[in-house]
């Protein structure tokens, strides 16, 4: 058997595992399932299947947009239990938008995290490990839609065309999903370290 390692370039370039370390700024969840923005909360027991309650939560998922190899409505793995999100990468958003601010509630999100570098840019397969015990397993980045966008231009009854330009100036801002691997309870205020793992790009041949 020919080894598949031999036909691939020597000068591939692995970036080594390490850790960052942030803080949970505040949490949140959405009043039903059927809403989308979410308020503040004192306290998220992540279970299993999630934030009970949320409209993310659950072990299965259907499909949508963002996934078009499945026909729209096939039943998943949910990998989008919830949504994180950086208090730096929100204002950057706001700046790039010319608003005053871009709250997490507004577009959904469920943790707010602050001190971790580009963390939109956090590779999958990170563990969030949090201080009361609960990790997070990083599924990717969430990109921006037009759905969010309007739920900000709601906000900001003064400006038109805040669905469209969301989509544009959160490119790369707008946070991570995940899953939770390690049930716990999370507070504002808790430690929460990233273990990045080793990373390195796949090559074609």
């Amino acid at each position: 058997m020919t080894d598949q390692l031999a036909l691939w370039p020597d000068d591939i370039k692995v970036a080594p595992k390490f850790k960052a370390f942030g803080r949970v700024e505040s949490i949140y969840r959405t009043p039903s399932p059927e809403d989308f923005q979410t308020e503040p909360v004192d306290a998220l027991e992540l279970t299993l299947e999630g934030i009970p309650g949320d409209r993310h939560s659950g072990f299965a998922r259907k499909s949508g947009g963002r996934e078009p190899w499945y026909p729209r409505g096939t039943e998943m793995c949910n990998e989008r239990q919830v949504s994180l999100l950086s208090a730096e990468e929100l204002s950057l958003i706001a700046e790039r938008m010319e608003l005053d601010e871009v709250k997490a509630e507004w577009i959904g999100g469920n943790i707010l995290v602050s001190g971790i570098a580009s963390f939109t840019r956090v590779p999958p397969r990170t563990r969030l490990a949090f201080e009361g015990g609960a990790v997070i397993r990083v599924d990717g980045e969430n990109t921006p839609c037009r759905f969010a966008g309007a739920a900000i231009a709601a906000r900001n009854p003064g400006r038109e065309g805040l669905d469209l330009l969301f989509p544009q100036r959160a490119a790369g801002l707008r946070g991570l999903v995940g899953f939770v691997e390690k049930p716990g309870l999370i507070t504002a205020g808790q430690a929460v370290t990233a273990h990045i793992p080793e990373q390195w790009i796949y090559p074609r041949t």
